[in-house]
């Protein structure tokens, strides 16, 4: 236990001096960055710590996880059910299709169908399309659809005969086996633990802290809590779905154990 805490002081350590050498009373240099990318500081702060922009589920920097404070909701990660209705065969739908089904438009962009907003559930009860989430006792993760509760005016239309029906299962996390919700987030976030930088009001960096590993249970707690949520982004044109799975900053500074200086 002893060798175990001083690895972790040591390895704290090597980031607080990339810190401290890097960023600490520095503002964000953004020159040169495209002025819509909303993610630009972000990036900024990952090069100046040395952490590579890479989409894989691990740690960043010496087995922690490097989240950016900059914003008033903070991604844990991207990371896709095990389970889509659209790949079950037996419904006879595309992605395209699913969009169209139990998606919105949007007037801002050709009404390009899309499924983030409204039409995704949250925990607390069915929403207006009829959608609603499910944990079941060893914390799976799944979204229902119930055309009895669909409040859609022109459900009738849009939903196809087949799935006109109640408690239809749309996406599914597992949590255990491969690719589970359960090993996505043991890998990235429950070794060592993660970091974040803050900066004051004048938009200088001023110091870093260091929070606790998350754990699968922890995870859950906050999830049905509501306190961490799930965000799709998924929109006809593009491939990706945007599966965010996020959390507020009030989350986060509740798991910080050390701060510096």
């Amino acid at each position: 236990m002893e060798n175990r805490f001083q690895e972790t002081s040591e390895v704290r350590k090597k980031i607080v001096d990339i810190y401290t050498s890097k960023v600490h009373g520095k503002k964000a240099d953004t020159t040169g960055s495209d002025p819509k990318h909303s993610g630009k500081e972000g990036h900024w702060l990952e090069k100046q710590m040395g952490v590579e922009p890479n989409a894989s589920n691990t740690p960043d920097l010496y087995g922690y996880e490097m989240k950016n404070h900059s914003n008033s909701v903070v991604t844990l990660g991207s990371w896709d059910p095990n389970y889509w209705v659209f790949r079950n065969e037996q419904y006879g739908i595309t992605r395209d299709d699913f969009l169209k089904i139990f998606g919105k438009p949007n007037p801002l962009k050709n009404n390009r169908m899309s499924w983030s907003g409204t039409p995704v559930p949250k925990i607390n009860g069915t929403n207006l399309f009829g959608m609603k989430i499910s944990v079941s006792k060893d914390n799976s993760v799944s979204f229902f659809y119930s055309f009895a509760e669909d409040k859609r005016e022109n459900k009738t239309t849009v939903v196809p005969k087949n799935l006109q029906v109640d408690d239809l299962e749309i996406c599914r996390w597992n949590s255990t086996g491969k690719k589970s919700l359960y090993e996505k987030l043991d890998k990235k976030f429950n070794q060592n633990g993660w970091f974040t930088c803050f900066r004051d009001d004048s938009g200088t960096y001023n110091s870093i802290a260091f929070g606790k590993p998350i754990t699968f249970e922890t995870f859950m707690e906050y999830f049905k809590a509501g306190k961490i949520y799930f965000d799709c982004g998924m929109y006809q044109g593009n491939n990706r779905n945007y599966c965010q799975w996020r959390a507020t900053n009030t989350f986060w500074d509740s798991l910080i154990v050390e701060t510096y200086p």
